[in-house]
């Protein structure tokens, strides 16, 4: 769920301070009221398709074939036609006998399915060793599967829904101007549920009041009472049984046990047949304080849900696994590239499984852990690029990385007409519309505490960002934009680091222009990049290849125009296909075989040569670029500094603490507070673990990580930070 914030006619003259930044904005300097439009030409684009290898059926069958002009709804818009009733009095109660003609469907068979469920099933014939059922009556063992069912659920009470649901709904209309949903996406998941199999949600939550919203909503598209794991110890035995009513699940006491206890294994068999947590306090407390900040103010905020394609999980646990092929760990991969002791990048895929280890993914057996891995990183890139991009996103963006001394507001106001268009030019999708001053203008009120306006003798406006802590916060906001242009962030660190042995850093453009780039040396320093860099911030689908995604780089540099394909003297021109060879693979091939014959079994001609291109506007967007990368590339440059002190050994826990705090005194030293963040030292210290450079060893007090003894020497720990350095651009 994303929050879009959007200005009323009406606040237009809100002072975003005080009356004295009233007065600034109040004073015209001739810009055009340029309207920004949620999409390009005459579609939406549309985001979170399911994974084409993986789930190839569902790719096709699941999505709407006119999803990309069915437009919107207000989910939370009833009025009286939403209603079998009219008159004056419908009017006024609108909500409630809207309330009262939502199906509610019964779940009366429930207990029986978790029954014929292949857990409880191996219970009953007694195949699970060690288990409670063992040596039991298949009747008894189903009353105790029963017992743990009244404890877990009960049935809906369809009275205490349809009231809940009113009541929401009244919330839900003073919180929000209004609740948007894709009619397109809606219809997936409609066909979806017509396919007769259970449907499981998987919610990444962006909004502490997602746990009222998204029920609420899926409620009222006629999907039925969303079932909702709740933890019984943060709730009184009241509210639980209230909860209850209302489809909330609670996890029976002996489920919590170890796993290699015998006494809750048949709960959690039963436990296992689905289950998402709800934050319920941290909601409530979330409403509460929405509400009383909304009292008495008609600047209320719009919401939109976005859904991704549904798929079949069936079909994923079957294709998935043919997709896994060898892999090694980072030590393997890039510690000898590090310290100069190899030149070659094996061939192999980086193994860097960041998942927490709850219990009941140590239930299951290694292949499943894997598969449940890859499922996370798989939901997670679609959320991401489901996810639409806010305009405080874009506007801190633009001052962190070009204009941390300031910028009048007039460039500032083209440059975010063209961040905008640039961001829907790459498929994705902006959670905001409106005149561009008056977006400027709510987006800066939203920024307030990080900026500073200024009046200048032209009658302009300057834009200065606050320094210190506030461009911490620019950097965080910065980063929802990163997936947008991910791949041509990496491409451009990756020719900075190739050109870095070669031409001054702060040489000329034209000079780093003079230089070929060949292709294997790129694919090389993106490979280089791609292994360094922790696969939570590039979601990298686990299905696709890391020289699939360095093709894909390389076209992205080439279609933005950054790179420039360059015939070298004496080599057949790129474009002449019709001098391409059949390769050994087509030749043995009888006639009519066409079941491999893709364009890869073309010899491609070798040694392709790029140089960067001369165009006048290549030298900002180039170095653009590679300040989205430059907070988690410096934070680790840092990190690497920080080996010098000799702060080892120390807990995870002590050490990226310490590491923080010396990324902190480094921000007030040099202005670097982009990387004053623990979550970047925390993502140091995991990738330094991955890398070989820190070992994690028992100790009495608890695992302690220590300095490895490759990295225990000066000299080694300076070649990690020169690798690392290399790829940054100042």
């Amino acid at each position: 769920m994303d929050t879009m914030l959007k200005s009323k006619p009406q606040t237009q003259q809100r002072t975003i301070h005080n009356g004295q930044e009233t007065s600034l904005w109040s004073s015209g300097f001739g810009m055009k009221m340029e309207a920004i439009t949620p999409f390009l030409g005459k579609y939406r684009p549309f985001m979170g398709r399911c994974c084409q290898t993986c789930t190839p059926k569902s790719w096709e069958s699941l999505f709407h074939r006119s999803i990309m002009d069915l437009g919107f709804c207000n989910v939370i818009l009833v009025k009286e036609e939403n209603t079998r009733f009219r008159g004056w009095l419908v009017r006024r109660l609108c909500y409630f006998l809207w309330s009262l003609e939502q199906h509610i469907p019964t779940s009366s068979d429930a207990s029986q399915k978790i029954m014929e469920s292949p857990g409880v099933q191996n219970l009953l014939s007694g195949r699970v060793p060690g288990a409670s059922g063992e040596g039991q009556a298949p009747d008894l063992v189903k009353k105790e599967v029963q017992r743990i069912l009244g404890h877990i659920q009960t049935t809906p009470r369809p009275f205490l829904l349809r009231l809940f649901s009113w009541a929401l709904l009244w919330f839900l209309n003073r919180l929000f101007l209004n609740v948007q949903l894709h009619k397109g996406q809606m219809k997936m998941v409609h066909k979806a549920v017509q396919e007769g199999s259970p449907l499981v949600f998987l919610s990444t939550h962006k909004s502490l009041l997602d746990g009222f919203l998204l029920p609420f909503v899926l409620f009222s598209q006629g999907l039925g009472v969303i079932r909702v794991a709740l933890d019984s110890r943060t709730c009184s035995p009241a509210l639980r049984a209230l909860l209850r009513k209302l489809g909330g699940l609670f996890l029976p006491p002996e489920a919590n046990l170890s796993l290699d206890s015998s006494e809750g294994i048949l709960a959690r068999a039963v436990v296992r047949a689905d289950l998402a947590p709800l934050g319920l306090w941290t909601g409530a407390l979330a409403v509460f304080r929405r509400l009383c900040n909304c009292w008495g103010c008609n600047r209320r905020v719009c919401v939109r849900v976005h859904l991704a394609q549904p798929f079949s999980l069936q079909e994923y646990t079957i294709n998935a696994r043919s997709c896994w092929g060898s892999r090694q760990t980072l030590d393997h991969l890039l510690q000898p590239i590090v310290l100069g002791e190899c030149s070659v990048v094996p061939d192999t895929e980086k193994e860097q499984e960041w998942t927490p280890l709850t219990g009941l993914l140590l239930a299951l057996k290694e292949e499943d852990q894997l598969l449940v891995r890859r499922l996370s990183r798989h939901v997670l890139s679609a959320s991401v690029a489901s996810s639409a991009v806010m305009s405080t996103a874009i506007m801190a963006t633009l001052l962190l990385l070009k204009h941390q001394k300031g910028v009048v507001l007039s460039q500032l106001l083209g440059e975010f007409s063209w961040l905008t268009e640039e961001t829907l030019l790459r498929g994705f999708d902006v959670g905001f519309s409106g005149q561009l001053r008056c977006l400027a203008q709510h987006t800066l009120s939203l920024l307030r505490a990080h900026v500073v306006l200024l009046r200048v003798h032209q009658g302009d406006l300057v834009v200065v960002p606050r320094p210190g802590p506030g461009l911490t916060h620019l950097a965080r906001l910065s980063m929802e934009l990163l997936p947008t242009f991910l791949s041509e962030a990496v491409g451009a660190c990756a020719v900075r680091g190739l050109l870095a042995g070669r031409v001054p850093p702060e040489g000329p453009w034209e000079l780093q222009g003079i230089e070929l780039l060949s292709q294997n040396e790129l694919y090389r320093q993106i490979l280089l990049l791609l292994h360094l860099l922790p696969q939570d911030l590039l979601l990298p689908q686990p299905c696709q290849s890391s020289y699939c995604y360095c093709q894909e780089v390389l076209d992205r540099l080439i279609q933005c125009g950054l790179l420039v394909a360059e015939e070298t003297p004496g080599s057949r021109p790129a474009c002449d296909t019709g001098r391409q060879h059949l390769s050994a693979k087509l030749l043995w091939k009888p006639s009519g075989d066409f079941t491999d014959s893709e364009s890869d079994d073309f010899e491609e001609p070798g040694g392709r040569c790029f140089r960067l291109s001369q165009q006048s506007r290549c030298p900002d967007f180039f170095l653009f670029l590679c300040r989205l990368l430059s907070p988690i590339l410096k934070a680790f440059a840092q990190a690497a500094t920080f080996l010098h002190l000799g702060q080892l050994p120390d807990s995870e826990v002590g050490y990226s603490e310490k590491l923080f705090q010396f990324l902190q005194a480094c921000a007030q030293e040099e202005g670097i507070f982009e990387c004053a963040d623990p979550n970047l030292a925390i993502s140091a210290i995991w990738t330094f673990k991955d890398l070989g450079v820190l070992q994690q060893m028992p100790s009495p007090t608890g695992p302690q990580l220590h300095l490895s003894p490759t990295f225990a020497t000066r000299d080694n720990q300076d070649k990690l930070e020169q690798f690392i350095r290399q790829f940054i651009c100042s």
